[in-house]
């Protein structure tokens, strides 16, 4: 308890002690009058007293507290003196510590100073030495140093270009014999293993009919029938002395083959007039296009080449119907993809992309007929259309050499290529060059407007022009087919005279109902 606080007590008591006392004997003195100042008086000296005592014991009590205190206090004073004095002492070692290190470290200062002035006059020196020994040889030998340089890395370079030339011809020579014995070996090989009979295809085709009798229904009533054929199929029918055959003469095998078809089943159904004729013709075309995508399935099954795109399936069927000087473009693609697969497996090449690219290679003569253009870049383009490989599409446009060959793919196809078409009777230069001129002709006179359908018939002699009645009038057709023909004298060569037939036909359907 704080001794202030206790003296206040002790006061504060006396003094209600004394206020109790006047009280009590003011009350007293009301009511006993006699005996009242006695009694006061009396009490008032007890308080007294007692309030004497309590001051006593109040300023006991109190200093016993101060002294107390002040004991705590001291034993704490002296416990932080000994802290100080030991953080002084643990400081001052310290820094005597640091002081021993910063000392140390001037010194070896000073010694990495000594060095480093040892090692720049060591170094002047052998600058100085090295100059004085590059004078005296240039002196002796009376050349620079860079002169001397020069001299010596021409030497060097001499006799570099010398060693290397004499080991590139040792290796380019031993590297030919290896490689000439080495392809001979893998195509005679793949030649072997791929070996197949060929026969070049003609321009005619023939149809077996029962009698000489049925030539005449055939030819019908002043030719219709023969002339409605010849306009539908772009074909020409040879009808002579041949007993019971008809010939179907054409340079496209699509429209010859739809002619003889539609013949064949003329003939076994008796029943020949315009009508029926275009039925048949529209049969046979059905069956054609049918029989195009059997082609393409099949040459896929034979070459193991999977996953092409449907539309690619049926232009490969439709090589079937296409000739590349005299070869059948089908079957030389599936012989190219399977010589390509060969010579790949020897070389450790892709076979699997080899097969697809040699199937692909001539896969634009499928619609050369249709489409203006090589068939290097038109094959290029079906490729590119749907998404094969842009190594199986480089080897497409470089199997002619149009681009540089980047790769041993393109090796591969040009070689198979080659393979197929240098056997014996596989090409016949000249039927491919006659029918190049057929299409040409068809070309130049299906260019102008109205034409709807072109022709090439009698070996080129003549070419038939179907045009759009709606176009082209009656009056206008003298001037169209004279255009033609000039036009065929101006961009064509060709040997005799061609004759150009415009063909307009109107017709007007209706039905009884």
């Amino acid at each position: 308890m704080d001794p202030i606080s206790i003296i206040i007590g002790a006061v504060g008591g006396i003094l209600v002690g004394g206020v109790a006392g006047v009280l009590i004997r003011k009350v007293v003195s009301e009511r006993k009058i006699g005996s009242a100042e006695e009694q006061a008086r009396v009490i008032l000296e007890e308080a007294l007293r007692g309030a004497e005592n309590a001051k006593k014991e109040s300023i006991l009590a109190a200093k016993e507290e101060i002294f107390t205190m002040k004991k705590e206090a001291d034993n704490e004073i002296k416990e932080r003196r000994r802290e100080i004095s030991r953080l002084e002492k643990r400081i001052q070692q310290k820094e005597e510590t640091l002081d021993a290190k910063v000392e140390n470290l001037e010194r070896r200062e000073s010694e990495f100073a000594e060095k480093h002035r040892t090692v720049d006059a060591l170094r002047a020196e052998i600058e100085r030495t090295i100059a004085e020994q590059r004078a005296t040889l240039e002196r002796v030998a009376g050349l620079t140093a860079e002169e001397a340089k020069a001299e010596l890395v021409a030497r060097l370079d001499s006799e570099m270009r010398h060693e290397t030339a004499l080991k590139i011809a040792e290796y380019e020579e031993a590297f030919r014999e290896e490689s000439e014995t080495r392809a001979r070996n893998i195509l005679s090989l793949a030649i072997q293993r791929c070996a197949a009979d060929h026969v070049s295809e003609v321009a005619i085709s023939s149809v077996q009919i029962p009698s000489d009798e049925m030539k005449g229904r055939i030819i019908g009533r002043e030719g219709r029938n023969i002339r409605t054929i010849e306009n539908l199929t772009g074909v020409e029918l040879i009808i002579d002395d041949t007993p019971d055959v008809i010939t179907v003469s054409g340079f496209d095998p699509v429209r010859r083959e739809i002619a003889r078809i539609a013949l064949e089943k003329l003939v076994a159904d008796g029943r020949i007039h315009p009508a029926r004729i275009e039925d048949m013709i529209e049969k046979a075309r059905r069956e054609v296009e049918t029989e195009i995508k059997k082609a393409g399935e099949k040459a896929v099954f034979e070459t193991g080449v999977h996953g092409l795109h449907p539309e690619v399936i049926k232009l490969l069927g439709r090589m079937k119907y296409r000739t590349s000087y005299g070869q059948n473009v089908l079957r030389h693609s599936i012989e190219v993809s399977m010589l390509a697969g060969v010579i790949a497996n020897e070389l450790g090449a892709d076979v699997t992309m080899a097969r697809r690219a040699g199937l692909l290679h001539d896969i634009g003569k499928a619609v050369t007929a249709e489409i203006e253009g090589s068939h290097v870049q038109l094959g290029v383009d079906i490729a590119t259309k749907y998404k094969e490989n842009r190594a199986i599409i480089h080897a497409i446009e470089a199997h002619h050499g149009d681009v540089e060959s980047a790769g041993v793919l393109d090796f591969i196809i040009q070689a198979a290529d080659a393979i197929s078409a240098a056997r014996p009777g596989a090409r016949r230069e000249d039927v491919e060059n006659y029918i190049k001129r057929l299409q040409k002709l068809e070309e130049v006179a299906g260019s102008f407007e109205g034409v709807e359908k072109t022709f090439a018939i009698q070996a080129g002699r003549e070419v038939r022009i179907m045009v759009r009645p709606e176009v082209v009038t009656d009056d206008t057709m003298v001037i169209l087919a004279r255009d033609i023909a000039n036009k065929i004298q101006s961009e064509l060569n060709y040997p005799g005279q061609i004759k150009v037939s415009v063909i307009r036909e109107s017709r007007c359907v209706d039905y009884a109902k």
